[in-house]
């Protein structure tokens, strides 16, 4: 006991600063083989998984900007679609439009011609008609003249306008 009576923490003894370094170092040394190196390892595997995930967003982020560009591009070529559609649909109606409205003139010429050659027609066997009439009337005239014996002129012209009233010409 005597030995404990002499110790002092703030003056150590050279032996037990030499057990100290020894158990220190060896400490060191377990802590270092046994914990900092898992711990290491863990945070090593951790920063690896950190930065597989940054990669995978970065990647991810970039699809992402091209696939938004590539529907930007599939979008304007949509509408350019459709206002190429929608113009050669307007082209088409007007096209439609100019021939039917080319049809109708056509066909009202047409319409118009045929009456006209139906009126002429019409007239031509109307005059055929009348002048048949005519001569007809003029021969059954001529006939009756003939028939009756007359003297005088005056006499004819009168018994020839009596038969003119008399025929109906209707």
């Amino acid at each position: 006991m005597i030995f404990l009576a002499d110790f002092s923490i703030i003056r150590p003894e050279p032996g037990l600063i030499i057990w100290a370094v020894i158990i220190f170092v060896l400490f060191w040394v377990l802590v270092g083989k046994l914990a900092f190196k898992p711990i290491a390892n863990a945070l090593k595997e951790r920063e690896k998984s950190i930065q597989d995930s940054l990669d995978q967003a970065k990647m991810a982020r970039e699809e992402m900007n091209k696939l938004k560009s590539e529907n930007e591009k599939i979008l304007q070529q949509a509408r350019e679609e459709r206002s190429r559609i929608l113009a050669e649909a307007k082209e088409m109606h007007n096209k439609i439009l100019a021939e039917a409205k080319e049809k109708a003139k056509s066909e009202a010429g047409k319409i118009v011609e045929k009456a006209k050659s139906e009126i002429e027609n019409e007239k031509e066997a109307a005059f055929a008609d009348l002048k048949n009439k005519v001569g007809s009337m003029a021969l059954i005239i001529a006939e009756k003249v003939m028939e009756k014996d007359l003297s005088s002129d005056k006499s004819q012209v009168e018994y020839a306008e009596s038969l003119v009233n008399k025929l109906n010409l209707n």
